[in-house]
């Protein structure tokens, strides 16, 4: 056996080659776009550009959510984002998301049109926008914005940390995949203790919190995304696990699940979201 000699880094940096894995070809070092490529206009104020990935259905269903408690002016068409493809670096999307990743939102009743982009920007700014899902008193929006927050930090750990070393890099390194465990673990232990104590992550009420922490930690322990729920024993995590079935309850997550999904059985999938006729 030919042991590899280390790894040294070179003195700078250069991206000479695809890293390799199922996504390789849409990482690269640059921003900006690639192609000319105009976004599609639907007949509604709130045009979501997105996929069916945990940031994109934090936003799809909070969108459901609104429209649920009879907030008709949250009615949107969700136009479908191929990263596979590509279409993230096209420059109709690149104007509405610098950073060429989705989702993205724009607001036509906002004068100019807004545009919103960060799943986490997008909960605060539709929550604000039609009063729901985040508190008013002052502690209650702190300890909901705190959580929101910290969900915003942990997902690069969850998904490309662990997700990639576990589920999509093209092999699997054992430091790698030990590190970014351990990290998940203790994510999940951190809202297993919170949630010992509490129906929902910031207390009795359902905010965009759970929302956007379900989109993560949800479907992991449900098994939605990597399919490790045996790997990481999420079984012992019995409180993350019990609010998660909770809310994966909830008529509207199960219609934002579908939203922009490509993948999965048919019945599952709705590429397009345009009135609520889609979902029949």
């Amino acid at each position: 056996m030919t042991n590899k000699s280390p790894y040294v880094p070179p003195k700078v940096w250069r991206w000479e080659s695809e890293n390799g894995g199922k996504f390789a070809k849409i990482n690269r070092p640059i921003a900006g776009t690639t192609h000319d490529k105009e976004l599609p206009v639907g007949e509604h104020s709130l045009q979501l550009h997105s996929l069916g990935t945990p940031n994109g259905v934090k936003v799809t269903v909070m969108l459901e959510e609104l429209l649920e408690l009879g907030k008709v002016e949250a009615e949107y068409d969700a136009y479908l984002i191929n990263i596979q493809d590509g279409d993230q670096f096209g420059s109709g999307f690149v104007d509405i998301n610098p950073n060429s990743k989705i989702p993205a939102l724009i607001d036509r009743s906002a004068k100019p049109p807004t545009r919103i982009f960060e799943s986490g920007a997008i909960l605060v700014y539709l929550a604000e926008k039609f009063d729901a899902f985040l508190p008013t008193e002052p502690s209650a929006r702190a300890e909901c914005m705190s959580w929101l927050f910290w969900q915003m930090g942990s997902a690069p750990y969850l998904g490309g940390g662990f997700g990639h070393f576990y589920a999509y890099a093209p092999e699997r390194i054992e430091y790698c995949i030990d590190r970014f465990s351990m990290e998940v673990k203790r994510q999940l232990d951190v809202l297993d203790r919170n949630l010992s104590e509490r129906r929902y992550l910031c207390g009795d009420e359902y905010t965009i919190a759970d929302i956007a922490t379900y989109a993560w930690y949800g479907t992991l322990v449900i098994g939605t995304i990597y399919k490790a729920q045996e790997f990481l024993d999420v079984a012992s995590y019995k409180n993350v696990v019990r609010w998660a079935k909770e809310i994966d309850q909830r008529p509207a997550v199960q219609r934002g699940k579908r939203v922009n999904t490509t993948w999965g059985p048919e019945e599952e999938q709705l590429p397009e979201r345009h009135s609520a006729a889609d979902f029949d």
